[in-house]
């Protein structure tokens, strides 16, 4: 053979592994493409979709927190059914958003084993994201799913055994009850030692009637400190607000208060300050003759209750049915007039306070669970004289004790979320 012939053999190899490098090189790429593009969409997807089931599982949680549902097994029950506001929230929370540009899908499912500890999981899929270089391999679609898990947790026992943490609240208005439930036939709310709730069943659900004892008021008369008063149910001390900061602004008054001193700003905003299970408080017991005044109108700026227009209460008659709260003609949110809010600025917590020692409180005072309230704008405070001036008509909506006793309150403290005592919080999958 030739020279000429051999280097044209050469060449002709040559030619065809460029060809089948080509060919190589463009599935490769074409690979790259793929992994670079469609996996970076996928993986936007599942953060969108985790996102989504984060927030329907906590709404989900939450709806149980507001609804009185960590109380009452038959209340749990008819929130956690296909039609119960808690399923239906977390499902509408969850696929209110879409997932990497399509629409998702959400399935909703309960655990309520402890109805004092109800948690909520939210499964969110979609089936339909797009490809793009996928294509090559016949991949037109991709799926994201991702999964939550959330509770509503009530530090009061439930029999269940162990130790339950206690909890801490970010925003309490600044007032304190003695340890006396103000229920027919009640005694006390929360047994001191045990943390547990000794006469929920009566108390939860307790509206004020014509009867003024049944309505919230200070203990402290006007013309006179509280430092000889007797504790009396449903009558408040107010905290010392010295050791508090006061509300740096406050969003939920409306019309303002002019002018506002930090106790009024405390009672239209909150304590932002941590208070928890098992604290001491500090009370101010000395005389302050314009207290009364004074709560009344933050409590009327508070609820928007001037002119009647603060939200209601539109369940029927709990524990039948779980607590449903209504916008009012002076809610500030817009379009909330007559609709289902999830939650309310008439809903407030209260800490109680330890009052077994017979007599007027000390000056600091030992915080033994929380009690939220609905203020009712129905019944709102006036400033007149006599009768049931400065009194407010309330709805116990839910009792959080202080875990399982004083021994065994140890570690940190669950934080609860805005007004409620009752943390609402993601937990592991497990």
């Amino acid at each position: 053979m030739s020279s000429k012939e051999k280097s044209t053999g050469a060449t002709d190899e040559r030619g065809v592994v460029i060809t089948l490098v080509a060919v190589f090189m463009l599935f490769v790429v074409g690979a790259m493409a793929a992994l670079s593009i469609d996996v970076v969409t996928l993986y936007t997807a599942r953060s969108e979709a985790q996102l989504a089931a984060d927030a329907g599982a906590l709404a989900g949680a939450r709806a149980l927190a507001n609804s009185g549902a960590t109380f009452d097994a038959n209340l749990l029950l008819t929130e956690t059914s296909p039609g119960g506001s808690a399923s239906i929230v977390a499902a509408e929370v969850a696929t209110q958003n879409q997932v990497g540009g399509t629409s998702a899908t959400a399935i909703v499912s309960f655990d309520t084993t402890s109805v004092r500890n109800p948690k909520v999981t939210v499964q969110v899929t979609t089936n339909s994201l797009p490809t793009f270089f996928s294509r090559i391999w016949g991949t037109k679609q991709l799926s994201a799913t991702a999964r939550a898990k959330a509770e509503a947790y009530n530090a009061s026992p439930d029999g269940s055994g162990g130790v339950r943490p206690p909890i801490a609240t970010t925003c309490v208005k600044p007032w304190v009850l003695p340890n006396m439930d103000p229920s027919p036939g009640g005694t006390t709310i929360f047994d001191a030692g045990s943390g547990t709730v000794t006469n929920n069943s009566s108390l939860v659900n307790f509206s004020s009637n014509g009867n003024a004892a049944t309505r919230l008021s200070t203990a402290c008369p006007s013309g006179s400190d509280c430092a000889s008063t007797t504790p009396t149910a449903l009558k408040y001390y107010p905290l010392d607000l010295s050791n508090f900061a006061a509300p740096s602004a406050v969003s939920e008054c409306t019309p303002a208060l002019t002018p506002a001193n930090q106790y009024q700003q405390s009672i239209a905003g909150c304590i932002t300050q941590p208070i928890a299970c098992n604290d001491r408080v500090p009370l101010d017991l000395s005389r302050y003759d314009t207290r009364n005044p004074e709560t009344t109108d933050a409590i009327n700026c508070l609820t928007h209750a001037n002119g009647n227009g603060g939200d209601t209460i539109a369940s029927p008659s709990p524990p039948a049915g779980p607590f449903v709260y209504l916008g009012g003609t002076g809610n500030p949110i817009p379009g909330s007039d007559a609709k289902e809010l999830m939650v309310s600025s008439s809903l407030v917590t209260i800490p109680v306070y330890d009052n077994t020692v017979s007599g007027p409180p000390a000056n600091t005072v030992q915080v033994i669970g929380f009690v939220r309230l609905f203020l009712n704008p129905l019944g709102r405070p006036t400033r007149t004289t006599g009768g049931n001036s400065y009194q407010t008509r309330i709805t116990v909506i839910d009792l959080v004790g202080c875990g399982d006793g004083i021994g065994a309150r140890s570690g940190p403290p669950i934080l609860g979320n805005g007004s409620s005592p009752i943390a609402v919080r993601l937990v592991s999958l497990n």
